[in-house]
């Protein structure tokens, strides 16, 4: 079987891949493909390592049918038309676990960097503005005992959620499709509706898979129904916030502020309004970039390839239906 892997990853996955004699074509260049490159490479392979965004929609299945397989490298599947998979019976895999710690670090990191405008303070210092002790200025505020909510509370949610009780006790309150049982026993979590999540949330922060259904959830209305001591975060997909009205709410004191790993779009422009804002902290979308989780991602996604070869059930796989 032969695979092809449009971008480097670790080493680790390379050589599990490699000991079961699987063919590997990784792309030569550093450059990203065009979609006509990508896909010309594609059809000639058996399975498809995914890194990065690439559109796999009905147009990119249609064109490759030689397919039997892909595995993402990442845990997030909003880039593949799962129903035009289903279709052809090909197994999607995904990266679960690996990367939660990692993902909510980066979280926690910018809610405590958003709370105390460190990023902006920082910027002073290089610019020569800091000046005179003032008692006054740019004062931040303080975590303890707030209510954290959570909109979709998985596997990296929960890491938050930990986090944030353990160091700072706070309150965790959640809306998700399903209430999540280990949560609320582990963690005293509240299960509560959208609205409710909007209100009561000094801290709310995403960790939901995307879907349509939720694209620019965050925005004009629901920033207006949150605290204006709120801190917005995200970390899991850009296109669940609308930016222009993210600037808004920030610029009008709607919202205390955002601290973000994602972008709409992505990447984010070097002259985006958002970068110069004091209660406004962005990431390059750092969530998993750690030695540990992008190895474990390698072999998550190197595992689920090799079990596609072995005539397996892949151990990631996100639309187990194609099995039955």
């Amino acid at each position: 079987m032969k695979v092809f892997i449009n971008k480097n990853i670790p080493e680790a996955g390379i050589l599990l891949l490699q000991e079961k004699g699987i063919s590997i074509t990784v792309n030569p260049t550093e450059n990203v493909l065009s979609r006509n490159e990508f896909i010309k490479i594609c059809q000639e392979n058996d399975a498809l390592l995914n890194v990065g965004a690439n559109n796999l929609d009905e147009d990119f299945f249609q064109q490759c049918p030689n397919l039997k397989g892909i595995a993402l490298f990442s845990v997030g599947f909003d880039s593949v038309h799962i129903p035009s998979a289903n279709s052809r019976k090909i197994p999607v895999g995904n990266t679960p676990d690996v990367l939660s710690r990692a993902t909510s670090d980066i979280a926690f990191l910018l809610m405590q960097s958003v709370a105390r405008k460190s990023f902006y303070n920082h910027k002073k210092i290089i610019k020569g503005e800091w000046d005179i002790f003032d008692a006054l200025d740019n004062l931040g505020q303080e975590l303890y005992g707030k209510t954290l909510g959570i909109f979709g509370l998985g596997r990296i949610g929960f890491e938050m959620a930990q986090k944030c009780k353990a160091a700072f006790g706070m309150n965790i309150i959640y809306h998700n499709r399903s209430q999540n049982e280990n949560a609320e026993k582990e963690l005293d979590a509240k299960f509560t509706d959208f609205e409710t999540l909007l209100a009561q949330s000094d801290v709310l922060s995403i960790h939901s898979n995307y879907a349509e259904e939720n694209h620019e959830i965050f925005n004009k209305n629901t920033f207006a129904k949150m605290k204006p001591n709120a801190i917005f975060i995200n970390t899991a997909r850009g296109k669940f916030h609308n930016e222009d009205d993210l600037f808004h709410a920030l610029t009008n004191n709607i919202i205390w502020g955002a601290g973000l790993d994602v972008t709409n779009p992505e990447p984010m422009k070097q002259d985006n309004p958002l970068l110069s804002l004091p209660n406004c902290c962005i990431l390059p979308h750092i969530g998993s970039a750690t030695y540990e989780a992008r190895n474990g991602m390698a072999v998550c996604a190197a595992q689920n390839i090799i079990a596609l070869f072995e005539g397996k059930k892949m151990p990631f796989c996100v639309n187990e239906e194609v099995y039955f």
